[in-house]
């Protein structure tokens, strides 16, 4: 399945597509609600093939083309990557191959660290760290900056599993982050989007001088610039506004998943303050979307014409 040229064709009551490998992009849905309340979004958690934080970027680089092809036929104006992962290792090579606007999270996230300190240390998945994709952002924006870097292997299986509050989860965050207390640092980040989950978990032993940074806020300001820069921002009407103090649009948001539907509802529950109606996307059905980049060069190797994307 191919992906129509959709850059000139995009309107701005389409939606927003927002995708992860699991819950952790909820939090960035979250600033959203509140943030762009008269927008309407499409979550998309790629459940069945998380934690990406251990794959290749070859792997990763097909899950995202796959999601984004999907998404793509769903009316979308806009992709959030809520991914650390796939931010920090794909999001140049899609933006090319997509006629859509495509953000990411980490180029915010490090210009909210830098306004917070200069001694920044920053968790995340071990792919994201081993990138140093934050740690070059950061220096780019003050190369006078310190930066310390912690992969996190474990954390994302225990927030899937809903284990937050596990003794065990307790330990493990000690023993990845009380290195960076001990360096001196300043500025915590959130390094990926399943983290802010474990901020109950965190503020047991961080000390209070450390300010925590979540991307997810700075991510959704960006979004909202974006959107008004290409006059794609929704405007609000009547049906959908709704008083300040209830930032919680469920009937507005749209919930996919590529694994276990009833087991993203019981765990995201905590955090959406309701239990979202999900539907399945199986991986089999998103192996069936093509990239533009990658259907023009099946018909190139066929001595088919390549259609405009």
């Amino acid at each position: 399945m191919s992906i129509p040229a959709l850059s000139s064709q995009l309107r701005s009551n389409f939606k927003i597509g927002v995708f992860d490998s699991g819950v952790g992009g909820l939090t960035v849905l979250r600033e959203m609600l509140i943030q762009l309340p008269h927008e309407s979004v499409i979550y998309f958690g790629d459940t069945a093939r998380v934690p990406y934080g251990n794959r290749s970027k070859g792997e990763i680089l097909r899950f995202v083309r796959e999601i984004i092809a999907w998404m793509m036929g769903l009316e979308v104006k806009m992709i959030i990557m809520a991914c650390n992962t796939s931010s920090a290792l794909v999001l140049e090579e899609v933006r090319s191959e997509f006629p859509i606007p495509i953000l990411g999270i980490i180029l915010p996230g490090a210009r909210a660290a830098v306004k917070n300190g200069k001694k920044i240390g920053v968790i995340s998945t071990q792919a994201t760290a081993k990138s140093n994709a934050y740690q070059q952002a950061i220096l780019e924006i003050n190369p006078t900056a310190e930066v310390w870097q912690v992969g996190c292997q474990e954390f994302v299986p225990l927030i899937e599993g809903d284990r937050i509050h596990d003794p065990y989860t307790l330990a493990v965050a000690k023993r990845y982050i009380q290195p960076l207390v001990e360096t001196g640092i300043d500025t915590l980040v959130y390094g990926c989007t399943h983290y802010p989950h474990l901020a109950p978990v965190l503020k047991q032993f961080l000390p209070k001088s450390i300010t925590l940074v979540d991307p997810a806020k700075h991510l959704t300001i960006a979004a909202a610039q974006e959107l008004a820069i290409l006059r794609l921002n929704r405007l609000p009407s009547l049906e959908h506004t709704q008083p300040k103090n209830h930032p919680k649009l469920p009937q507005k948001t749209q919930f996919y998943v590529s694994g276990e539907p009833e087991q993203f509802a019981h765990v995201s529950q905590q955090w959406l303050g309701y239990r979202p109606d999900v539907a399945q996307v199986p991986v089999a059905t998103l192996e069936t979307m093509q990239s533009p980049a990658s259907t023009r060069a099946s018909l190139s190797m066929s001595g088919a014409s390549s259609p405009e994307v």
